[in-house]
């Protein structure tokens, strides 16, 4: 255990290739569509065909005096602003809320095209400005400058589960009543290093991605940032806050196989995921949906599927397993963030969003593999997984019982 406080989630806020704003995420996954663009990227150096979840969004969000913001910093300060206005957090809550962000890319985004093009005139032109944007820790501190924040900012990378383990680093100074208040998720937009890495590694389906169908080729890069306001579920309830869902449990491990290929049997994996569900207090069978990592990756999908099958071979039944990366791609450091953000919307609405172009499954028993159109059921319990080159895993368990008091 972490601690004696129990953690609620009172605000969330997100961008993604649906748009600005949790509710432009619960229609386009309600609605089953898929956010991918395709383009025509023949003429760069790669010379290949992509398809991207795009993001139209940096514009919306000035400068803060004194600063020079990058895209993925942009992307953090919309979602802090959606989530930190949903919480209505206390005003003494600035005085020491820590703010929490994971990412990969940072400000390299703004910064490798631009140094590429033309290195003397990005110097001319006051380029240099934004290297202070650069560094991953930047993010935290665009919110916290944005917000009128005084606390403790951290950034976090461990590649693709950034965003979720930035969550669970959050959680834990909740859990062990360091802070009573706290802002966590994830934020990484689209960079040409990104691209050109993922394409080296030839990871990339140039056709909208197939988690965990056999015909799957790679994934699609998406773009966007989550943030969730974490907060002791009794304070939460003494100020009387709408308590979104609680973070019952979470777990990291690292698989310590390879710097980019997962445990061919997924052991790391499925101990995050055993983890969580022990530290949350629930067995298998409570658990209604998995939003799963699910990258379309043909060495990766196997992977997780083996996870799943070892953590959930108790159950009673198959556990409902669905990739939103099919509508969003990639969004690398955001990632775990946005999808804990789509777990908790999915939970309080009853739903289980499917993983689109999903045909052929890949064969195991243990998972009902969700597919076609979106379905309603109601459930208590859900979990969020993630998983990112180095073996870094996470996991994390949410509970819809606003009435549950704390553990």
């Amino acid at each position: 255990m972490d601690g004696r406080f129990a953690v609620a989630v009172t605000g969330v806020g997100v961008v993604s290739p649906f748009g600005i704003g949790q509710a432009a995420l619960l229609t386009g996954l309600a609605e089953g569509r898929c956010a991918l663009e395709s383009f025509d990227d023949s003429a760069s150096p790669l010379g290949t065909r992509a398809t991207l979840g795009l993001v139209r969004a940096s514009a919306d969000v000035p400068d803060p005096p004194g600063l020079r913001l990058s895209r993925t910093d942009r992307f953090a300060v919309l979602a802090a602003r959606e989530a930190w206005s949903m919480a209505a957090a206390p005003a003494a809550a600035v005085e020491g809320c820590p703010v929490v962000v994971g990412s990969t890319v940072a400000g390299l985004s703004d910064i490798d095209a631009a140094v590429s093009a033309d290195p003397r005139a990005y110097c001319r032109t006051g380029g240099f400005s934004r290297l202070r944007a650069y560094p991953v820790s930047h993010v935290a501190d665009a919110i916290a400058c944005s917000l009128g924040i005084r606390g403790v900012c951290t950034g976090l990378s461990v590649a693709c589960a950034s965003g979720a383990a930035a969550i669970i680093h959050a959680a834990r100074l909740i859990a062990q009543g360091r802070s009573s208040t706290a802002l966590a998720g994830g934020s990484d937009a689209l960079a040409t290093i990104t691209l050109a890495g993922f394409h080296s590694l030839r990871a990339l389906d140039p056709d909208p991605c197939r988690p965990f169908d056999r015909g799957r080729r790679g994934l699609n890069l998406g773009e966007g940032a989550g943030m969730l306001v974490l907060e002791n579920l009794a304070q939460a309830r003494a100020r009387h806050a709408e308590v979104l869902a609680i973070l019952r449990g979470w777990s990291e491990t690292n698989d310590a196989f390879h710097a980019t290929a997962p445990d061919e049997e997924g052991r790391g994996l499925a101990d995050s995921v055993v983890r969580a569900m022990q530290r949350a207090g629930v067995e298998p069978d409570a658990i209604g949906y998995v939003n799963a990592h699910g990258t379309g990756t043909p060495l990766n999908d196997v992977a997780e599927a083996r996870a799943y099958e070892s953590a959930f071979r108790h159950r009673s039944s198959p556990v409902p397993v669905s990739s939103t990366k099919s509508c969003m791609g990639h969004t690398l450091g955001a990632a775990g963030a946005i999808e804990a953000i789509v777990t908790i919307l999915s939970l309080r609405a009853n739903v289980l969003p499917p993983t689109l172009r999903l045909t052929e499954p890949l064969d195991t028993r243990a998972i009902d593999w969700l597919r076609g159109s979106v379905r309603r059921v109601s459930y208590r319990f859900a979990m969020s997984v993630s998983a990112g080159f180095g073996g870094s895993n996470a996991s994390l368990v949410f509970e819809c019982d606003a009435g549950a008091g704390a553990r």
